[in-house]
C-alpha cells in the first residue's frame, strides 16, 4: 500500500532541529512508527520495545540500551520501559545537541507511576492521531487558516450525506483502509480487545477489565454528548473514583479525549462541564455495533456520529499548528449551546462552529452562533459557520456561512 504523508511530518522534522528529545505520541497503530522512519532514514538506531529481549535490556541496563553513535535514535513504544526517561534526560542534561531521541509512546509515559523524572524542557511532544479525511485526500491542513480569513473551499468531489457516514463509520486506522466492512469490524474488535488486555497493564494495575470495556462502550455512546456520571455510575456498580481513574485511562491511551469548555469570568451562566469524545469514529462504530443503515435513519446517533467525525479532523487540523489555535465547547444554563469554538490565540479572533447531519438546513442553524456573537465575542473578530451535510458553501451576512463537511479537507 502506498504510504501517505502525514500532516506531522513536518512538525517532527522541525522538532528534531530545535529539541533534544522528540515524542511521537498515538494510540496503537495509528502509524507512528512508518512516520518515524518515513522522517529519519539515514544515521539512526531504531529499537523497538515490543521485543522482548530489546525490553529487557533497557530494563536491565538503561544506559547501556541508550547508548548510539548515529545522530538520532529512535525508540518504539517508550511506556514499555519507563526506566528510559531518567537515563534519557540524564544523557541529554550532559549533551546539548538536538535531535538525539526520537520516542513513540501508544499511552502517556508521564502518567505513569514508575516514571520518577520529567523530560520537561528537553522534550517536544507531537500527537499523532489515526488518518484525517485530509491527510487520506493528500491535501494539506488550510481549513482554519482559511476560515478566519473567511474563505472556504469547496471540494471537487461530491460527498453526499451517505458517503460521510460510511466515511465515519470506516474510521481512520491505516491498517483497515483496503479491508471490507466485516474485516474492519473483525480488526477493530481485535484492536480494542488487544488495548485493554495486553496494553492496559503498561499504564495502570486494572484488575475489572470488563467493568471498563463496557465504560468504554458507554463513553462511545456519549461521544459528544453531557455525560450522565449518576446514571453511569449506578449502572456499572462502580465508584466515582473508580470512574474518573478510567476515564484517564482512556485519555492516557488515546483512545478518548476530553473538550473543555469556552469560559468567560464575567458570565456566570457559562456552564464548566467537559465534553468526552471518542479519538476515532472506526473504535466507537464498532463499540456501538453501528451500521450503515442503524445510522443512517436515527437522527441521534447519526448526530453523535459525524459530531466525533468531525471533532477528530478539527482536532488534526490544531495539532499541526503548536499552540496557534485553542478547541473549545460552548454551554449555558440556558441550554444554548455551540459544538465547538475555536479561538486563534495571538489575535484572540473566535471561530463558531455548528454541526449538522442534514443536506437542508435554515437559518435557524445560526441561532446560538447569533446569541453567541452577540453577547459573548463582543469585540473580538468573529466568524460562524455551520458544517452540513449539503455540497454548496453559502454566505450569510455578519459573517456567517453555511459550509459543506468536505470543505475541511477541500
Amino acid at each position: 500500500m502506498k504510504i501517505l504523508k502525514r500532516w506531522q511530518e513536518i512538525s517532527i522534522k522541525n522538532s528534531l532541529k530545535n529539541s533534544r528529545v522528540v515524542m511521537l505520541a498515538g494510540s496503537r497503530q495509528c502509524g507512528k512508527t512508518t512516520l518515524a522512519k518515513t522522517v529519519l532514514s539515514e544515521n539512526i538506531t531504531y529499537k523497538t520495545l515490543d521485543d522482548f529481549s530489546q525490553r529487557q535490556f533497557a530494563v536491565l541496563d538503561p544506559d547501556g540500551f541508550l547508548k548510539h553513535s548515529t545522530k538520532t535514535m529512535i525508540i518504539d513504544e517508550i511506556q514499555k520501559a519507563p526506566e528510559l526517561i531518567s537515563s534519557i534526560k540524564k544523557i541529554v542534561d550532559e549533551n546539548n545537541d538536538n535531535g538525539q531521541f526520537l520516542i513513540t509512546g501508544s499511552s502517556n509515559i508521564q502518567a505513569n507511576p514508575a516514571v520518577k523524572e520529567s523530560l520537561a524542557g528537553r522534550v517536544e511532544k507531537i500527537r499523532l492521531r489515526s488518518f484525517s479525511q485530509g491527510e487520506i485526500n493528500q491535501k494539506e491542513p488550510v481549513f482554519l487558516q482559511n476560515a478566519f480569513k473567511k474563505i472556504f473551499l469547496k471540494n471537487k468531489k461530491d460527498y453526499s450525506r451517505d458517503l460521510l457516514i460510511q466515511l465515519a463509520l470506516d474510521g481512520g486506522y491505516p491498517i483497515t483502509f483496503n479491508k471490507n466492512t466485516a474485516e474492519k469490524r473483525r480488526w477493530y474488535l481485535n484492536y480494542i480487545n488487544t488495548l485493554i488486555e495486553n496494553d492496559l497493564k503498561d499504564i495502570s494495575n486494572i484488575k475489572r477489565q470488563s467493568a471498563l470495556k463496557d465504560l468504554l462502550k458507554i463513553v462511545a455512546s456519549w461521544s459528544s454528548k453531557y455525560m450522565k456520571k449518576n446514571a453511569i455510575l449506578s449502572s456499572l456498580s462502580i465508584t466515582k473514583q473508580t470512574f474518573d481513574t478510567y476515564i484517564s485511562i482512556f485519555e492516557n491511551m488515546y483512545l478518548a479525549e476530553r473538550l473543555n469548555p469556552y469560559l468567560l469570568n464575567d458570565y456566570q451562566y457559562i456552564t464548566k462541564k467537559d465534553k468526552l469524545y471518542i479519538c476515532d469514529t472506526g473504535i466507537m462504530s464498532t463499540l456501538l455495533n453501528l451500521t450503515f443503515d442503524k445510522v443512517r435513519e436515527n437522527t441521534d446517533t447519526v448526530g453523535k456520529l459525524i459530531e466525533t467525525f468531525i471533532f477528530n479532523e478539527l482536532a488534526s487540523n490544531i495539532d499541526c499548528f503548536f499552540g496557534e489555535y485553542n478547541l473549545y465547547h460552548y454551554r449555558d444554563k440556558d441550554k444554548r449551546e455551540i459544538d465547538f469554538v475555536v479561538e486563534e490565540t495571538v489575535s484572540g479572533a473566535l471561530l463558531a462552529i455548528e454541526v449538522k447531519a442534514g443536506t437542508n438546513v435554515d437559518s435557524s442553524a445560526f441561532k446560538h452562533i447569533k446569541w453567541f456573537k452577540e453577547n459573548i465575542s463582543k469585540n473580538k473578530d468573529f466568524i460562524g459557520i455551520v458544517l452540513y451535510t449539503g455540497n454548496e458553501i453559502i454566505s450569510y451576512k455578519d459573517n456567517l456561512f453555511l459550509v459543506p463537511i468536505s470543505s475541511l479537507w477541500a
